[in-house]
């Protein structure tokens, strides 16, 4: 980009920064040793410590100050010294003396010359040579420091009609001192004999270049140039990324980045691999001033095997076209309107996995139309499911086209509470499957007040009316979700009571809090089973939906009846630590049966206990578990647990699922499960760590009689290493999987990957 500057050699190092990608100087000596460089002493261009100086409104006019000012009548000569400071076109200049020779247009500033740009880089120098406009000239011993802490030494340097030319050049990301303010040698850095810039171009090219890792000559760079970023990015090849693993042999990534314009941009990377034939892959991204999208897709062609072959059946495989495409954006019309979409979309089931792309077994797209007021919200959407898994039937899938949602607030609602009006409805149709159209209008009224005791009383009240449409309802899977054909028509009407007595004090040197809390709701008997059920389907009690008014997820069940729910919540906050704990359990008064399925949790008139605990000191550990006991035998039905514990360097995470719910298959896929998650890592010194991570499966046949498990299989582990710092980032990652989903072989996948900051686009 363009720099207007009054210092000659300004122009290159901010399109360089823009750039990212630098030149260092092959002179004699390390130009970037800590010690070396305290030679030009760093002057500090603040705000503050400059004069209140103001710069003229016509560009030719410099405005600025000195203690001393000195004029010779017979040369023309105009001499300032003592801390002169320069202001012109929003640049400050710095030095100890400014000679301006008016006959022949020359500036010469000596000492501690410093430069900072509006864009906030500093340049400084013993000594510069610059023509009366400020813009031309020449400069020795030349040290540029960079916005961004990144440094520029050149032993001179001149520009000369808009064209920059460094000598004996040198460029690293690196600042000077680290954060505790001691030298720091840099890991990487590029010489070159000469840089140049040529802004009519847009191009910086270097000659004789050189890259420095680790004080070691890695590579010769005899001619090596790129764009200068005046466009809005750098168009070339970004760092390659190298992959091993045993379903594609070793895979090679050669991104290469297209700046189209300031707002759009594009990445084509080719992928090469030793074991199947290359894959393309494509990214465009745009930015407008409403919002911004993406898209993004991979192709190839390659063998594909079925997900789920018959035992002991041997396929080769087809070849055939295969890979996927994803795409996001959002745009903002007005403060009120927008509209949102994404999609992603595979040509088979296991070709994400094969690619090492998603490990994802249900692809969602979406688009949606909101708008959001201050006390109403209305939306359209529609969406449409592409489900991976081996046992998916394609023609089940539902497609909602459009799923309409309108909400409006009246906050000074009836009799002192707040009043919420809904109007829904949903379309939802399969290719080979029951389609189902939904309509509802809603009114809830809640109220909340504190009495005098010190408790937390809320009543709400509730009506709605459906309408449901329904055909081909004998092609649903779970006949329990059918419905009737035709047109059925349902009522609700739900009252709850809800009251909390926080009992507060001080314990320990901090405050604890005990809040016993009593919930009622009634509800008349209600014609579930009449209507089809889309989506209050994955039943899950727990400490979240205990104490909801309705615990079937989603709107085509209502839980009907008289029930109470009781339980209380627990709280201790103290110096660096805090727990939080909170139990519930309900009852039902009525005695009809239930529609929860056995195994939920909720199907008998007593409900299984729920909880959650979260313990957390400091940053050095966060606990989190969640719980449901059965109510007859205090056995674990579903257990949860998250432990995080060490700093942000060195942590330990480890996470346990159980899942023990023997719910009814025939109605739902809700499978027992155990599991255990583990993550590390440790860091070694200030710039090393190495890091691992595993997941394995401690589903036993006691828990699930259908799964093959033996009680402990690792599903996939990973070990690696890594480097970085403030300039340079580099890792080697070893992955296993232990399963086979088609194509996608079990095996060792090896990656390794640099990332060098500050150089590319």
């Amino acid at each position: 980009m363009t720099r207007k500057t009054i210092f000659c050699l300004s122009v290159l190092p901010l399109a360089m920064v823009a750039q990212a990608a630098m030149a260092q100087g092959t002179g004699d000596g390390d130009p970037f040793d800590p010690d070396a460089s305290r030679l030009i002493p760093p002057v500090d261009l603040t705000d503050e410590e400059l004069p209140p100086l103001e710069a003229s409104m016509e560009p030719d006019k410099i405005v600025f100050s000195a203690q001393m000012i000195e004029y010779n009548q017979a040369s023309d000569v105009v001499t300032a010294s003592g801390d002169v400071h320069l202001v012109r076109d929003g640049v400050r200049l710095r030095a100890d003396q400014v000679v301006w020779n008016r006959n022949t247009g020359e500036v010469i500033a000596n000492g501690n010359v410093a430069v900072r740009s509006p864009e906030g880089d500093s340049a400084y120098a013993e000594r510069a040579e610059l023509t009366d406009t400020l813009r031309d000239g020449m400069v020795d011993n030349l040290l540029i420091v960079l916005e961004n802490g990144g440094r520029l030494a050149a032993q001179a340097g001149a520009r000369d009609d808009g064209v920059s030319i460094l000598d004996n050049a040198a460029y690293t990301p690196y600042r000077a001192l680290d954060d505790e303010g001691e030298p720091q040698e840099p890991s990487w850095y590029i010489t070159a004999a000469r840089v140049i810039h040529d802004p009519e171009t847009n191009r910086i090219r270097y000659e004789d270049a050189r890259f420095n890792l680790f004080g070691l000559t890695i590579a010769a760079l005899p001619s090596f140039s790129h764009p200068d970023g005046s466009e809005g990015g750098s168009t070339g090849f970004l760092v390659p990324d190298f992959r091993l693993s045993r379903s594609n042999g070793l895979e090679v990534e050669f991104p290469y980045y297209i700046n189209l314009a300031p707002n759009r941009d594009a990445t084509i990377t080719p992928h090469i691999y030793t074991g199947v034939l290359p894959a393309i892959e494509a990214e465009y991204r745009h930015l407008a001033a409403e919002g911004a999208f993406q898209v993004a897709g991979i192709a190839t062609y390659s063998s594909r095997r079925p997900i789920n072959p018959p035992a002991g059946f041997v396929f080769d495989g087809d070849n055939d076209f295969r890979g996927y495409i994803e795409a996001n954006g959002r745009f903002q019309f007005t403060p009120y309107w927008s509209v949102t979409g994404s999609t992603r979309l595979t040509t088979d089931d296991t070709f994400l996995r094969r690619y090492d792309i998603s490990r994802d077994d249900r692809l969602r797209s979406t688009v949606e139309a909101e708008r959001i007021g201050e006390n109403s919200y209305f939306s359209i959407a529609g969406w449409a499911v592409q489900d991976l898994r081996a046992t998916a039937d394609g023609g089940q899938q539902p497609i909602a086209i459009p799923a309409i949602d309108y909400r409006q607030r009246f906050a000074d609602g009836l009799i002192g509470g707040t009043v919420n009006l809904q109007a829904n409805s949903l379309g939802i149709i399969r290719t080979d499957g029951q389609d189902t159209q939904r309509a509802f209008a809603s009114a809830q009224w809640d109220y909340r007040r504190i009495t005098s005791l010190g408790q937390e009383f809320s009543l709400t009240a509730l009506v709605r009316g459906d309408a449901y449409h329904s055909d081909e309802n004998a092609d649903t899977i779970t006949g329990l979700y059918a419905g009737e054909e035709g047109w059925q028509f349902r009522g609700i009407g739900a009252v709850a009571a809800d009251i909390r007595w926080p009992f507060v004090g001080e314990l320990f040197g901090g405050i604890q809090r005990v809040t016993p809390r009593v919930q009622i709701v009634t509800t008349p008997d209600l014609s579930n089973l009449e209507v089809p059920n889309e989506d209050s389907r994955s039943i899950e009690l727990e400490n979240a939906s205990i104490f909801a008014i309705n615990r079937f997820p989603g709107y085509d069940r209502f839980e009907d009846g008289v029930r109470m729910t009781y339980g209380g919540e627990y709280a201790l906050d103290l110096p660096r630590f805090s727990l939080r704990t909170s139990l519930g359990q309900s009852y039902r008064l009525t005695r009809k049966p239930t529609l929860f399925p056995s195994g939920t949790g909720l199907s008998s008139r007593f409900s299984d206990v729920v909880g959650r605990t979260e313990i957390r000191y400091g940053r050095f550990l966060a606990l989190t578990s969640r719980y449901r006991i059965d109510k007859d035998n205090l056995d674990i039905r579903r257990a949860e647990l998250d432990l995080t514990v060490g700093s942000r360097t060195t942590y330990v995470e480890l996470g346990y699922l159980l899942l023990d719910r023997d719910i009814t298959l025939n109605i739902e896929d809700l499978r027992d499960r155990e599991e255990l998650r583990a993550a590390a890592r440790v860091a070694i010194g200030d710039y090393w760590s190495v890091f691992g991570s595993a997941v394995v499966d401690l589903t036993s046949r006691r828990e699930d009689p259908l799964s093959l498990a033996d009680g402990f299989d690792p599903v996939r582990t990973r070990l690696g290493f890594g480097y970085e710092d403030e300039g340079l980032e580099f890792g080697f990652t070893w992955r296993r999987d232990y399963d086979d989903t088609g194509d996608a072989r079990r095996g060792d996948t090896f990656l390794f990957r640099v990332a060098l900051r500050n150089l590319g686009r």
